[in-house]
């Protein structure tokens, strides 16, 4: 499947990419600084440039089989206007090119899920990353009102630690722990079995261990 990974060089963005890649799928990385993307492969195409630039993000678009975003504030704490602008125009450009399949990484503690978050991202986290949340909730508003085929993907705290291949996913589903986490591997593997699993299918879906 060829398919475009938004946000590619980040951490959970660069998981992405390795696990697409080990599954065979044909990969276009867009980043904003390749320098941080630290892989190579045939079937890997990176583009560099930013998403605020409309024209930049429909070329890169067309024909894609679908479009992850993985796309991350690029100031920790802080309200991002351009990734805001960015996801509106992802969505504009999947519309213009006839590209259904959207999978958007967001977080648990965006809307109703903060409320059965777990006390340390309800009491604590969610008020450290409020900027954070807030633009999540407005890009998922964005995404909630297009005719595209979206899924999208609420984790708790993400971790660099290794995948164990075994979580738990549903929308109500509530977490076992005070502060409940998912690995990046895990997040990103969850993502990609959306390219063909349609369960989810313009739902928001929560996924933690």
């Amino acid at each position: 499947m060829n398919i475009i990974i938004f946000g590619a060089s980040g951490n959970t963005g660069q998981a992405l990419v390795r696990q697409a890649l080990a599954e065979s799928h044909t990969v276009t990385a867009f980043v904003r600084h390749p320098e941080k993307l630290k892989v190579t492969h045939e079937k890997l195409t990176i583009i560099q440039g930013d998403v605020k630039d409309y024209a930049v993000v429909e070329n890169a678009i067309k024909n894609q089989d679908a479009v992850l975003s993985a796309l991350g504030v690029s100031k920790p704490l802080q309200r991002d206007p351009v990734v805001i602008e960015g996801i509106s125009n992802i969505i504009k450009a999947m519309e213009r090119t006839h590209v259904k399949r959207l999978i958007y990484l967001s977080f648990l503690a965006v809307n109703q899920g903060r409320e059965e978050a777990g006390f340390v991202i309800k009491h604590i986290i969610s008020r450290i990353v409020r900027n954070e949340i807030a633009d999540h909730e407005e890009k998922e508003q964005m995404i909630l009102g297009s005719p595209l085929a979206w899924t999208i993907v609420r984790p708790p705290k993400l971790t660099n630690r290794a995948g164990k291949g075994l979580y738990r996913s549903g929308e109500t589903i509530k977490p076992k722990s005070i502060l409940p986490t998912l690995s990046r591997a895990d997040v990103a593997d969850f993502m990609l079995k959306q390219l063909t699993d349609t369960t989810f299918l313009r739902r928001a879906v929560r996924v933690m261990y």
